[in-house]
């Protein structure tokens, strides 16, 4: 770093590249303007002139640019495993298509789930496989796919079930102690990772209640005219797809191979070879039609190669089936990925210039007490996922910078993880351009804006934290 002097950032400066963002995207996500488009470009360059009005600031107060570039190089390096995980996911939703693995998943789908709890069922469901295997991406990648395609099918929004997705989903994450943000939260605060999910239990069972209440209420008053017949569905489904019970092993597989701790590329890379091999057993039929060539092991090789990296269409008898049955495959994912490298560009650049410690110190002072305490960690975190667009600065960077102000409180270091898992975990996926919200608006096909509302567990547990901390329920103290 090159400084001229040493006077600090204010928080007026630290605010503006925040302000300039926020109007930028605004006016992206108009109607008559972008609308949904704008994660196609345009907020990709929002964030990167706000990054730049950023630098602005770095330059009149002595920061190199080789300094700032340095903090985004390191930020865009941290996101190359999530980078790749999105491209692999893109390729497994291809052949797990074409194989007629997610078509199998929504057929015994559409016949086992009872419409009227089907939204309080996919939170149950996605809450317990996040929970085993420790990853809500896992999760929403897997079986969370499949039931944004039931839900469809029976004539749901899906933004109303992507919902229950997330919701269930990031609640398996935060209290599986197979989750790296759990034990990261654990580990930053000094605490054991058993006692941090059993003192999060507190927060968590009362938000994940009433985000099961919430989802049966709006279950059972989707009227019955707004349920799709699905006996129409089903034989429509059939005669695309060879339906076989078989092919559900493969996501069990992967499934089980990250309950085994896997890494997720090596998971996620077999279930895209197990998708092209099941689509060569079990949808010789499909693939002969669409590849429309005599030779069936050329063809098959083009079919297959084209769901993993290319836009993949299936037609079926039914309209809506259509849209379901669609993939972007490796292709469909650089939006995203574009998405994510333009928000750590942002992201570096205002920590390089001590903007995000600036602000996180300013909410600090702006509150007393323990009540204060609790309320200024909760921000920091949501602000953290909301300019440096990564959790796990959310949850480390606020964790090291709270830490000794809890002990001075007299307060156990339980309040802190619990708090950092309340607010930063969670809420991640409430931004459109952190890496959590890119990768599961981009996974489950609906935008973060049109989830969010639905995304009760999410944005309920940062207010749970702090109606906990002002009522001072479960504070615990810390012991002399």
């Amino acid at each position: 770093m090159n400084k001229k002097n040493t006077k600090k950032i204010t928080l007026l400066e630290s605010l503006i590249p925040i302000l300039f963002l926020l109007i930028i995207l605004t006016i992206n996500n108009l109607k008559h303007i972008f609308g949904d488009d704008g994660t196609s470009g345009p907020n990709q360059f929002a964030l990167l002139l706000a990054g730049a009005v950023a630098a602005v600031f770095g330059f009149r107060y002595g920061f190199s640019y080789k300094y700032m570039l340095e903090k985004v190089t390191k930020n865009i390096e941290s996101t190359s495993g999530a980078i790749l995980i999105l491209m692999f996911v893109g390729a497994l939703t291809g052949t797990w298509l074409l194989s007629g693995v997610i078509p199998t998943m929504v057929y015994y789908g559409l016949q086992l789930i009872n419409p009227k709890i089907f939204l309080v069922s996919t939170v149950i469901i996605t809450s317990l496989v996040s929970l085993i295997i420790g990853s809500s991406w896992s999760t929403t990648a897997t079986v969370g796919i499949a039931l944004i395609g039931i839900g469809k099918a029976l004539g749901f929004p899906v933004e109303m079930v992507a919902g229950a997705v997330i919701s269930g989903a990031y609640f398996g994450d935060k209290m599986s102690p197979l989750s790296d943000t759990t034990n990261l939260a654990s580990a930053v605060s000094g605490v054991d990772l058993y006692s941090h999910i059993r003192y999060m239990m507190y927060t968590t069972i009362p938000t994940l209640s009433i985000t099961l209440l919430v989802f049966t209420v709006l279950g059972f008053t989707h009227t019955q005219g707004q349920i799709q017949d699905t006996t129409k569905l089903l034989s429509d489904i059939k005669s695309v797809f060879f339906i076989n019970p078989v092919l559900l092993l493969v996501p069990a597989i992967v499934i089980f191979l990250i309950i085994k701790k896997t890494p997720p590329l090596i998971a996620l890379l077999l279930g895209v070879l197990l998708g092209g091999f099941a689509a060569l057993v079990f949808q010789k039929d499909l693939i002969v039609k669409l590849s429309e060539n005599k030779d069936f092991a050329v063809g098959a090789y083009k079919t297959i190669m084209k769901s993993i990296v290319w836009d993949f269409n299936i037609k079926t008898p039914n309209p809506l089936l259509n849209d379901l049955f669609s993939s972007g495959g490796m292709k469909g994912m650089l939006s995203t990925i574009w998405l994510i490298i333009s928000a750590m560009f942002f992201g570096g650049v205002m920590e390089a210039i001590g903007a995000l410690d600036k602000i996180s110190k300013s909410l600090l002072g702006a509150f007393k007490g323990h009540f204060g305490l609790f309320a200024s960690t909760d921000l920091t975190c949501i602000t953290f996922n909301a300019t440096a667009s990564d959790q796990y600065l959310a949850i480390v960077v606020p964790g090291k910078m709270y830490k000794k102000a809890f002990d001075d409180a007299g307060l156990a270091p339980e309040n802190l993880s619990r708090t950092l898992e309340d607010s930063g975990t969670v809420t991640s996926v409430l931004v459109p351009w952190n890496t959590g919200g890119a990768y599961n608006a981009k996974v489950l096909g609906v935008p973060t804006e049109s989830y969010l509302v639905y995304a009760i567990f999410n944005w309920l547990s940062p207010i749970m934290t702090l109606i906990f901390a002002y009522f001072k329920i479960k504070i615990k103290k810390k012991i002399q």
